[in-house]
């Protein structure tokens, strides 16, 4: 299967995209925050410029299953976010804007490297902030040769007309699903109305690439969506597997996880200054399971 974003380079449809994209970078509405800050000269609220920044890259073998594959994911770790989670495991990258800047031209060069490595795909975290530059990154890199899927690993927090503009150009929506209640969403993460943008996002998401689907063990095309438990159930992990359910498909696939630990700034929280329990956690596998959701990675297991 030739990954969409090829079909949209040779008929110059990706470089118009790229170009309605950085429009955005001048008065920002890339992500629901819509901080209308001009990023040629200014930092937004993901506290970052129009130049693309990096904290790292190389061969992931932490992934599901379908991601890493055999050779790993090729996964870009982008510097910044427009989220504030107390509990960020990388907030040296996210918060504290780590990392090192790069041009299109360099980034484009890293995916073709990614790929000589043998990498099964191009995973892009964190990436919404830069996408007017990853566009063109990957127009350059189409032209010189890539040609694997490109995986969009995000919050979830997603305006939907930004997503539309992905439509073709994304093989594989890797997003989170955090809360089901947007009153906890602003207080542990500052995500403005996230349950609102988050389902939206998601339907769309979902519209243009379908049921994840595996070819000889590895993702090709599709929707997976993440879901990290949280102590008392702060992530309403009832609610939003009933969401996914109804609302997108009982195929849907979910990587459903149990690694949870106060980090950053959550480790004052009276709430979140604590792992899950292993009760939590059954407690919310029953959530799963009663969903009628079939496709699941249960701690790095599919259950069929």
């Amino acid at each position: 299967m030739s990954p969409g974003y090829l079909e949209l380079y040779k008929s110059g449809e990706l470089l118009k995209r790229k170009e309605l994209l950085f429009k955005h970078y001048t008065e920002c509405s890339l992500c629901p925050h819509t901080c209308k800050v001009n990023r040629i000269s200014e930092k937004g609220i993901c506290r970052s410029g129009s130049t693309v920044k990096i904290a790292s890259y190389n061969s992931h073998h932490g992934e599901e299953p379908p991601i890493s594959g055999i050779n790993g994911s090729g996964t870009i770790f982008f510097s910044g976010c427009n989220g504030r989670c107390i509990f960020c495991q990388n907030y040296p990258i996210s918060q504290l804007n780590t990392g090192k800047e790069v041009t299109d031209a360099q980034l484009a060069a890293i995916m073709i490297e990614l790929q000589c490595r043998g990498c099964h795909n191009i995973n892009l975290v964190t990436p919404t902030h830069f996408l007017p530059s990853i566009v063109h990154a990957l127009a350059i890199a189409s032209e010189k040769g890539l040609h694997i899927p490109i995986v969009y690993n995000s919050s979830g927090y997603a305006r939907v007309e930004i997503i539309q503009l992905l439509d073709g150009i994304i093989d594989i929506y890797l997003p989170d699903i955090k809360y089901a209640d947007n009153t906890t969403a602003y207080e542990l993460s500052g995500f403005k109305n996230y349950v609102d943008h988050n389902r939206v996002a998601l339907k769309e998401m979902y519209k243009q690439v379908g049921k994840l689907k595996i070819v000889d063990n590895i993702a090709v095309k599709g929707l997976l969506v993440r879901h990290l438990v949280l102590p008392d159930n702060l992530a309403g992990t009832d609610k939003s597997m009933e969401f996914l359910s109804r609302e997108i498909s009982h195929d849907l696939h979910i990587s459903f996880m149990d690694q949870y630990f106060p980090a950053y700034k959550a480790i004052n929280h009276e709430k979140m200054s604590r792992r899950i329990s292993e009760d939590e956690y059954n407690i919310s596998l029953d959530f799963f399971y009663a969903s009628d959701l079939h496709n699941g990675w249960i701690q790095q297991h599919l259950e069929q």
